[in-house]
């Protein structure tokens, strides 16, 4: 089966001529959520994935405000509550060289220069200038108390990426952790 990428989630409507409101998953909003970019809604109430097309686009707030053609009014687009916006991993563009889709680093193990193993990559935030990596210790470990590890996806802390052997090697900063 063809692998589909999250690029948003659909939470609400925004009122009454077909607006829904989307919290973006992506780091290219501007070319997928333009007009004509066409999205695969993934939702529990369809069997299958239903392909709509973006008729008009605008942020609002921390959301971004979607038409779909052929969705003109609210009751249009009430059953879309709660889905997820998604699009065929063979469209996704290529990266330059050195970065990664989001998709590709979640689930990494994340260790030290040393060999300490960290935990596992399991979130990134995007609050502003860098990323965050949100490395998850595994349960019953000491590392950092059991809690979430924040780390600045930074080249002085993130040394090295091997998708292959879905590994991040990063430099522990200090302060990153609590003793």
């Amino acid at each position: 089966m063809e692998k589909l990428i999250r690029v948003g989630s659909l939470v609400n409507t925004q009122g009454i001529r077909g607006e829904v409101r989307v919290i973006s998953h992506t780091d290219f909003p501007d070319m997928r959520f333009r007009k004509g970019s066409k999205l695969l809604l993934v939702h529990p109430q369809f069997p299958e994935p239903l392909e709509l097309v973006v008729e008009s686009a605008r942020t609002h707030k921390n959301f971004y405000l979607l038409k779909f053609a052929g969705h003109p009014s609210i009751q249009d687009v009430e059953i879309y509550k709660g889905g997820e916006l998604k699009v065929r991993e063979a469209d996704l563009p290529p990266l330059p060289e050195g970065s990664h889709y989001i998709h590709e680093l979640i689930g990494c193990r994340v260790v030290t220069e040393d060999g300490a193993d960290l935990g596992e990559l399991a979130d990134i935030l995007q609050p502003g200038a860098n990323d965050v990596y949100v490395v998850r210790p595994e349960k019953g470990t000491s590392v950092n108390k059991g809690k979430d590890i924040l780390l600045p996806a930074i080249p002085d802390c993130v040394k090295q990426v091997d998708l292959d052997k879905k590994r991040i090697v990063v430099h522990l900063m200090e302060g990153l952790i609590d003793e």
